[in-house]
């Protein structure tokens, strides 16, 4: 089932403008994800409560982190679906999930979190999450 755009406009908007790009196709997914070195952070969006109360604030917080993906991109679960499913296929020991942060080092995944892990928790829960992932796994960020 596809949300109607509109609906979903406003928090696709809310990862765009935090510095994040959008995989609309399989194909998308294959350039940015699939052969990319270095960490990226693939988010499945969702128009969930969790998504919007927990998991797209506790990302804002994340990012202001000392580590962080080289790369941020996100799907959009009911929106984006030959993506999704295609994003899923990369990671088949983990359940359908959304929300859901899958952070991908040189093609990848080394982490996932799933919607369990978030759903329930408050933003700063999800961020620390995040931020442990990142600093596990991604570079500091350079300071000027």
């Amino acid at each position: 089932m596809r949300y109607p755009e509109h609906m979903t406009a406003p928090m696709r908007q809310e990862l765009v403008q935090m510095g994040f790009s959008e995989l609309r196709t399989p194909e998308d997914v294959q350039t940015e994800v699939e052969k990319s070195s270095g960490t990226v952070l693939v988010f499945v969006n969702s128009v969930c409560g969790c998504a919007g109360g927990i998991a797209r604030p506790g990302i804002a917080l994340a990012l202001s982190h000392t580590h962080v993906p080289d790369k941020l991109t996100t799907i959009f679960a009911g929106m984006d679906l030959d993506a999704v499913e295609y994003t899923r296929g990369l990671f088949p020991d983990y359940p359908p999930s959304s929300p859901q942060a899958v952070l991908f080092k040189d093609g990848k995944v080394v982490e996932v979190v799933q919607r369990h892990q978030i759903e329930g928790s408050h933003p700063q829960e999800f961020a620390g999450l995040l931020a442990t992932a990142f600093e596990k796994h991604c570079q500091p960020v350079a300071t000027d």
